[in-house]
């Protein structure tokens, strides 16, 4: 078989196995796992008699890469703010996890020296892929749950990111623990050394070399030559590295620092982004790969164990350590749930060890299985992860019966409010503008601190999953005027929307969005308005402009009015003025506000505009001051303030049947 139709199959393999997981809404990763696994030559046949070594050079460049996309990540400022989980549940995991498998490994070579033949140098670097979870995966499916500002969803990401800078020592750990007995203790010695100069020299250097050379790059103006500059350079850090005697991965990840700390990352994220996914999907094929099912059917009870006991050790750890740091059982519970599989670093750490000659070939393969077993029952074992909590956890029900119960105290007494979800900047200045005309809010939010903050100062706003009903109702969204979704994640949103269309049907919503590419898919799923930045941000851009280049005010408002009545459904029109009695206005559509005569009582919107021609009722508001949705079959009160949106003939007729 040829190198070309070898690469076909390759991708014809990831390109069903990804589509058949997207299909099933599992992570992708496990699509490229299948794909390996299937594509691996020792069973099926489908690599066609390519040999292994070929398979370890792939997967050599998987891993350089997936080093280099992480080190690229790599964020200072978010370690420094997750500190206290970083360093506490993070630092502890890991050092335990390593501490505890050495030594229980060590103590059963010694028990059963046959079954388990292993050194401690061998359980050392085997404890080190064990401490490591899947971040591509349990980071994909906490944002996709919205989970990443809740208690356990912190408590993971800090931990990940620990295990994140763990790898960096491990990387430089494990090719010494290769080396003879009698020079390991010098070996170890040397490698730290050689690391520390090397780590040294490149972070202290590196910085002004890398943006000088980048700044000599990007003066060309090139990105095919911007783009051959980063394969350059990440391949040749990891050269660097490797004829220093250490390894290739942590090159590649240094590299990634490196370029992170310049102003030229957002750049370089933007050039790589489209390889981003495919190089994690050479890795984890490169994995699947590796994987001899012939000696995994052989070893299945040993397979069994590997899979299972390491997966409720960790979960045990992981509980008890986070409920010892201060989390309340159910929280601590998920934190376990969250991290117990194994992770891609784990691969990394366990290629490394089979090559430096640690780990014996018989052994490889039933770890490798177990691993990638491991994080195939990942999203399984998340999905499931609020069952599991309420099963196991008698006061977790209690919790979150008393959560739902704090919402709904502070919005008992209101009616006619605005529901908002998200209290981020956008909330903030939305609930401001919003209590600033005496119209009441209640707002949903999953950053903790940020709730505290803001109940200290007395606004409303409670901890809450505004894609849950039960958060909803207790937000008093039967008895809301309006909804606001100020967050901009898609899957969040659409989540958002089908359940508060199942709990308020006619409740207008309003969305908040980056662009208008999603426009339409928001509006099926029930948006009564889309209201994307970028068009307001391009015309208040173009509203500057028209001044500054002495078109008058009044036109320019114009200009951006009609843009607007042309864009959004909910603004067309404008309310009338002294100074706009032009002929052109008289046929334009525009609002204006009538106060209800006592005569109006009893009667229904319907009833009262029936001789008033072509109008549409915009918004009520009752006498005690609080906005209600518009009603054609609603009774009517005295002193009630309508809008209406018309022609102005339309109005005037209006004008004269409801007597205002």
């Amino acid at each position: 078989m040829t190198a070309l139709e070898l690469t076909l199959l390759y991708l014809l393999a990831a390109v069903m196995a990804v589509a058949a997981c997207r299909w099933l809404k599992l992570p992708a990763i496990l699509g490229y796992l299948t794909a390996g696994v299937l594509m691996e030559p020792h069973t099926l046949g489908l690599a066609f008699g390519q040999d292994a070594e070929s398979i370890k050079y792939l997967a050599e460049f998987g891993v350089v890469f997936l080093m280099f996309v992480i080190g690229l990540e790599f964020n200072l400022p978010k370690l420094r703010a997750m500190r206290r989980h970083v360093f506490g549940l993070g630092l502890a995991q890991v050092a335990l996890t390593m501490a505890l498998v050495t030594a229980g490994s060590v103590l059963l070579a010694w028990l059963a020296p046959t079954a388990w033949p292993l050194g401690w140098q061998t359980s050392l670097a085997l404890s080190g892929a064990m401490a490591m979870s899947s971040t591509a995966i349990v980071v994909k499916m906490i944002a996709d749950r919205l989970e990443l500002d809740s208690e356990h969803g912190q408590r993971v990401m800090g931990v990940l990111l620990f295990q994140d800078l763990a790898v960096v020592p491990l990387l430089v750990l494990i090719p010494a623990l290769g080396s003879p007995p009698e020079a390991l203790f010098g070996a170890l010695a040397l490698a730290g050394l050689k690391a520390a100069l090397l780590i040294t020299v490149l972070l202290w250097g590196g910085q002004r070399v890398m943006r000088w050379w980048l700044t000599v790059v990007a003066r060309r103006r090139s990105e095919e030559l911007f783009v051959l500059n980063m394969l350059l350079m990440t391949l040749g850090l990891a050269w660097l590295t490797e004829h220093a005697g250490l390894s290739l991965a942590l090159g590649a990840f240094i590299c990634g620092v490196l370029i992170s700390e310049t102003e030229f990352r957002v750049q370089v994220e933007a050039e790589i982004r489209p390889f981003h996914d495919v190089l994690l999907g050479l890795f984890f094929m490169t994995i699947g790969m590796l994987l001899d099912w012939r000696q995994v059917v052989l070893q299945w009870p040993l397979v069994l164990a590997l899979t299972t006991l390491p997966v409720l050790f960790k979960l045990g750890l992981v509980t008890a350590l986070a409920r010892l740091l201060g989390a309340s059982s159910g929280v601590a519970l998920r934190t376990g749930l969250y991290l117990a599989q194994a992770g891609e670093f784990g691969f990394v750490l366990l290629t490394l060890s089979r090559r430096e000659g640690l780990l014996p070939p018989e052994l490889f393969n039933p770890v490798l299985a177990a691993m990638v077993l491991s994080m195939l029952a990942t999203p399984f074992i998340v999905m499931a992860s609020n069952r599991i909590v309420m099963r196991l956890v008698a006061g977790e029900w209690l919790q979150q019966s008393l959560q739902m119960t704090r919402i709904a105290s502070q919005s008992i007494n209101t009616r006619g409010h605005v529901v908002i979800c998200g209290y981020g900047r956008s909330g903030q200045t939305m609930a401001r503008l919003l209590e600033h005309e005496d119209i009441p809010t209640m707002a949903l939010d999953l950053d903790p601190d940020r709730v505290r903050q803001a109940q200290a100062a007395g606004q409303s706003v409670a901890f809450g999953d505004a894609a849950k009903s039960q958060a909803l109702v207790a937000a008093g969204i039967k008895r809301a005027s309006a909804v606001v979704i100020t967050y901009l994640e898609l899957p969040s949103v659409l989540k958002a929307l089908a359940v508060i269309r199942e709990l308020a049907p006619h409740l207008p919503v309003l969305v908040r969005t980056q662009t208008d590419r999603d426009l339409d898919k928001l509006r099926a799923a029930g948006a009564t308005e889309v209201v994307p930045e970028s068009q307001e941000g391009s015309l208040m851009l173009a509203s500057h402009a028209l001044a500054l280049v002495g078109v008058p005010m009044r036109r320019v408002i114009r200009v951006v009015q009609e843009q607007r009545e042309q864009r959004y459904g909910l603004l067309r029109g404008f309310f009338h003025g002294a100074d706009d009695a032009s002929d052109d206005e008289m046929a334009e559509e525009r609002l204006q506000t009538f106060v209800l005569p006592d005569t109006a009582a009893g009667r229904t919107l319907a009833e009262l505009l029936a001789g008033a021609g072509e109008l549409r009722a915009i918004r009520l508001r009752r006498r005690n001051g609080q906005p209600v949705p518009p009603d054609d079959g609603a009774p009517l009160q005295g002193g009630e303030t309508l809008v209406l949106s018309g022609k102005a003939e339309a109005l005037a007729r209006a004008q004269k049947v409801i007597g205002a």
